[in-house]
Formats: structure tokens, sequence, C-alpha cells
């Protein structure tokens, strides 16, 4: 009997499916603070998610795939992006000759990444269901 399973490959798309729903998450909060301000007047930075490979413990193992383990959120991390600066004079926010420093969080960019994000998951999602479905054909071909 072989030693071939395919648990590790639902293993490694459910890191995918973690991973890229905290991204949807912050870019999500990015997008509600678009516009937003801290108590100390300062604007909301952009925070970025950063991914990492998540390896398994292969030692002593022959086979080079048995290392894989998906992937995983090494940090989340604030944009270094300058602010964006603007002449309001009556914002309260402004400075003595009227210039605000406008959160860094671009809407569309947030709206494309979060598409990214949204079709990462989608495809990982449908990766579980094929190991699903060729899970239950094996069991099927056992049966009979």
């Amino acid at each position: 009997m072989s030693d071939i399973s395919i648990a590790p490959g639902i293993g490694i798309s459910s890191t995918g499916l973690d991973a890229e729903s905290l991204r949807m998450k912050v870019l999500a909060n990015n997008m509600a603070n678009a516009q937003a301000y801290g108590p100390d007047g300062e604007p909301y930075r952009r925070r970025e998610v950063v991914f990492a490979e998540r390896l398994n413990d292969a030692l002593g193992s022959s086979d080079p795939a048995s290392a894989l383990g998906g992937v995983k959120v090494q940090e989340i991390v604030e944009s270094d992006m300058p602010f964006k600066v603007v002449y309001r004079p009556g914002h309260p926010y402004a400075d003595e000759e009227g210039f605000v420093k406008m959160p860094n969080v671009n809407t569309v960019e947030e709206m494309v990444d979060m598409m990214s994000a949204s079709r990462s998951f989608q495809a990982n999602l449908a990766a579980v269901k094929m190991s699903k479905s060729m899970a239950n054909e094996a069991l099927d071909l056992l049966k009979n």
C-alpha cells in the first residue's frame, strides 16, 4: 500500500484560507479608517499583511514534499508610504499654514487588493473541495 495522502493538501489549502481571511479583514479595516485620525491627531497609517512559508519538521524524511506546510501570516506591518498633504485650513488637524496630513489609504488600491485576496481565498476553497471530491471517489472505488 502507498503512503499517498490527500490530507496534507487540504491542510496546506486551509492555511491559505486562514491567511487570506485575515488579509481581507486587514484590508476592510484600512478602508474603514481611510479618513480616520488617532486621539493624538495623527492620521491612520495603512496596515499590510506579510506572508511567509510554513515548513513542517521534515527531519529524517526522504520526501522533500513533506516539508511543505502552506502559508502563514508572519506579521502585520504599518505601511511606510508617506501621508498625502492637502490644503484644508478649516480642518481640526490643519497646521498653522492650513495643511493637513491625510491617512495613506488609497481606497482603489484597497479594493484591488480585496479582489485579489478574495480570488485567492476562492482558489484555496476550490482546492479543498477538489481534495474532498478525490477522497470520496477513492472511497467509492474501494467499496466496489
